[in-house]
């Protein structure tokens, strides 16, 4: 079964404190569906750098694409998703900034998550605490699944949330945002906020941050939607 609307690419862009390996249950999910997934590994030192290695993919594609990104995946492609080879974005427990905006603006009025415990290196790097990993991060996941999501994190440059954004491809391109009810990463009237702000089509899961592992099949039917739609959805 492939897409409808010939849309046949999608580009999967990871967030902070995890690697592309995350990814491998949407990635079957589309592939036997005959979508041509690409996975970027982002080095996570800063924003630029995670937007060139992301373009750098979209490239590749040999057609219209669906850009996909988790968590600071999300202000992610909102950047590199003006690039002319995207069709459509999906937000998947993401961060959606506006132009201008950076990552640690999107939290200012909305509830802290203190089960997410970061620990910031003398470097300015950060990980999930690994203690806290599976309650904050994969709640919803196995206990050796949260152990390889945990054991396979990338630490983040902390900078990278203060870094702005100038430009948002959502406010160009029609969007998609899926995220979990059980999300302790993002508060959920903040995850609800960006995504009617960005116009996206909002579908829930009863999932944690994790949803992009953990709700592989609710998260690839999402990506199969926009594909499907992405050539006719009004923005």
């Amino acid at each position: 079964m492939t897409s409808t609307a010939g849309i046949t690419n999608v580009v999967l862009v990871h967030g902070a404190f995890a690697d592309g390996s995350g990814w491998r249950g949407v990635h079957d999910r589309l592939t036997q569906r005959g979508f041509r997934v690409s996975i970027v590994q982002n080095p996570l030192t800063s924003l630029e750098d995670d937007v060139a290695a992301t373009r750098r993919v979209l490239d590749l594609q040999d057609g219209p694409t669906i850009l996909v990104g988790h968590s600071w995946g999300g202000t992610v492609i909102t950047e590199a998703g003006v690039h002319d080879k995207v069709a459509g974005l999906v937000y998947v427990a993401a961060l959606v900034p506006d132009a201008g905006e950076d990552s640690n603006q999107l939290y200012e009025g909305f509830a802290e998550t203190p089960d997410f415990v970061i620990d910031v290196g003398d470097d300015g790097y950060g990980f999930h605490n690994h203690a806290a990993f599976q309650q904050g991060f994969a709640a919803d996941a196995s206990d050796a699944d949260a152990a390889f999501l945990r054991d396979s994190q990338v630490p983040i440059n902390m900078a990278v949330f203060g870094q702005t954004v100038s430009q948002a491809a959502w406010r160009q391109k029609p969007s998609w945002a899926v995220f979990g009810t059980e999300d302790r990463a993002f508060d959920q009237a903040m995850l609800r906020h960006m995504a009617e702000r960005a116009g996206a089509t909002i579908t829930t899961v009863p999932g944690s941050h994790a949803a992009y592992a953990t709700q592989a099949d609710a998260v690839a039917e999402v990506i199969v939607s926009a594909a499907e739609n992405a050539g006719t959805a009004a923005l």
